[in-house]
């Protein structure tokens, strides 16, 4: 009989193994469309070739909030009334259709290939933005309250972060922010905060203001989506 360390050994390379093949397979024979579930247009990217072109990618931006403008500009006026904690947020889409109906099925019915297809997207995009920009030192997901961690079963941002990190071959860091009062977590890397949709952007700016008391030297927001 194995002994309890062989053991373990032999589930972390089952795991492995399972990983390389689910990997391999995806990519001999493209799945379905999560959005109409027409054949996907790619191995590995669930979407056909007519939703991805109606993705709705984020094109032009406040720099400071991610809220979508009509052109180019420093900083949309509310920013430039009251500049945010954050050095800078990125957005991957305006929360528009399909994002509205992938994102829900990830945070309120636990549809985890929607939050992989959505980190996939993230890191296409960010990958782009981050091209000529100093790579981050670590991805902070944005925690859940433990009560609704316990209801929920699983963390949607967290879902989205760890093959985003994984992607942008950036460390994944889930333990220095949690979501109580009083706690601040004891950091000093220069570190973006992960979310799945940003609205007024409250918890985002609450987590960077933590940060930055902390130490960080510097707090960008990554999120999929941005309503305007």
């Amino acid at each position: 009989m194995p002994s309890p360390v062989n053991r373990r050994c032999f589930k972390v390379l089952l795991a492995r193994a399972g990983a390389r093949t689910g990997a391999a397979v995806r990519r001999l024979w493209p799945g379905h469309c999560l959005v109409c579930r027409s054949p996907a247009a790619v191995a590995g990217i669930d979407l056909c070739a007519a939703c991805r072109r109606s993705l709705p990618w984020q094109r032009t931006a406040c720099p400071s909030c991610a809220l979508p403008l009509a052109a180019p500009t420093a900083a949309c006026g509310h920013c430039q009334r009251r500049p945010p904690p954050v050095a800078a947020t990125r957005a991957a889409f305006r929360y528009e259709p399909p994002l509205d109906r992938l994102l829900p099925r990830l945070k309120f019915h636990g549809d985890l290939a929607a939050g992989r297809l959505c980190a996939g997207l993230m890191a296409e995009a960010f990958a782009a933005a981050l091209a000529d920009a100093p790579r981050p030192e670590a991805l902070l997901p944005l925690p859940l309250h433990r009560a609704r961690l316990r209801r929920r079963g699983f963390d949607q941002t967290l879902e989205l972060a760890r093959p985003l990190a994984r992607a942008l071959g950036v460390p994944l860091r889930d333990d220095l922010l949690v979501r109580v009062r009083d706690t601040a977590p004891q950091s000093r890397l220069a570190a973006p905060a992960v979310d799945d949709v940003m609205t007024t952007g409250a918890t985002l700016h609450a987590a960077a203001e933590a940060l930055r008391r902390a130490g960080v030297a510097r707090v960008e927001a990554w999120v999929c989506a941005r309503a305007g």
